[in-house]
C-alpha cells in the first residue's frame, strides 16, 4: 500500500482502501468523476487546507470502519467486470424504475406547492433515459470486448477502432450523469424534506441518496479500477505482440 500524500489521486485513494469513499462523501468530494484530481487539487477547489484533510484521512484509515467492497485492483479482470454487473448494473435498473413512479406521483400530488419538483422530474426521467442507454451499451459492447481481454493472448479487435474510444465515451456519460446528480441535491436542498412532505415524498428523497451513493461507487469502479485496467490491458498485449 502506498504512502498517502496530497499528490495522490482521490480515485487511487478510494481504490486502495474502498471505506475512504465514506471519508470523502461527508467532505462532498467528488471521487468517482472527480477521482484523477489529487488531494491538493481538490482542497484548493474547495478551500480546505491539504495537509489537515490527509491527517483526518489518516485518523479515519485507524478507525474500523465498515468496508464498502472488495478490492477490485487485483481481482481477474473479468471478475472485475460480473462484480459491477452484478452488484450495480441490477440496483441501478431496479431503483430507476421504482423511483420514477416516486418521482412521478410526487411531482403530480405536491406539483403546486412546490414547483422544484416538475424540475426533479425532469432532470430525473432524463438522467434514467440516459443512464439505461449507457449500461445497454456497456454490457452490449465495451464489457464482453473486457471478458475477451481477459484471457486473451493478444489484444483482440474492437469494432470501432481502439478501446480508447468507447472508454472515452463512457467516461464522458459518466461525467454527465455526475452533473444530474448535482443538480438533484441543489434542486432538494442536500434532500432536505418540506415539513408538509408525506410518506412517499420522504421515501423518494431516502431513495434518491440511496441512488446517489450507489452511482459514486459504481462510476468510480468503472473510471478508477476497470477502465485503467483494460487499458493497461491492452497495453501489454500490445507490447508482447510486438516482441
Amino acid at each position: 500500500m502506498s504512502a498517502l500524500n496530497t499528490q495522490r489521486t482521490i480515485g487511487e485513494m478510494v481504490a486502495e482502501k474502498p471505506n475512504r469513499s465514506k471519508f470523502f462523501e461527508t467532505l462532498g468530494v467528488d471521487y468517482c468523476c472527480g477521482g484523477k484530481k489529487t488531494l491538493e487539487e481538490v482542497c484548493l477547489a474547495k478551500g480546505l487546507d491539504s495537509q489537515s484533510i490527509l491527517g483526518e484521512l489518516m485518523v479515519f484509515d485507524q478507525q474500523k470502519n465498515d468496508s464498502t467492497g472488495p478490492d477490485l485492483r487485483h481481482a481477474p479482470l473479468n471478475d472485475v467486470v460480473d462484480h459491477i454487473l452484478d452488484v450495480h448494473h441490477v440496483y441501478t435498473k431496479e431503483a430507476l424504475e421504482r423511483l420514477s413512479r416516486m418521482v412521478e406521483k410526487v411531482a403530480r400530488v405536491h406539483g403546486d406547492n412546490h414547483p422544484e419538483l416538475l424540475e426533479i422530474k425532469k432532470v430525473y426521467t432524463t438522467m434514467q433515459t440516459e443512464l439505461l442507454m449507457h449500461m445497454e451499451k456497456e454490457e452490449m459492447a465495451l464489457f464482453p470486448y473486457i471478458h475477451q481481454l481477459a484471457t486473451a493472448e493478444e489484444a483482440p479487435q474492437f469494432h470501432c477502432g481502439s478501446i480508447n474510444n468507447p472508454v472515452q465515451v463512457m467516461t464522458r456519460e459518466h461525467e454527465e450523469t455526475g452533473a444530474q446528480l448535482e443538480a438533484l441535491r441543489q434542486l432538494t436542498q442536500d434532500y432536505t424534506p418540506p415539513e408538509d412532505a408525506c410518506n412517499t415524498y420522504r421515501a423518494m428523497y431516502d431513495g434518491l441518496v440511496e441512488l446517489e451513493a450507489d452511482l459514486h461507487q459504481h462510476i468510480h469502479k468503472e473510471n478508477n479500477i476497470l477502465f485503467i485496467r483494460a487499458l493497461q490491458r491492452v497495453s501489454e498485449l500490445g507490447s508482447k505482440s510486438c516482441v
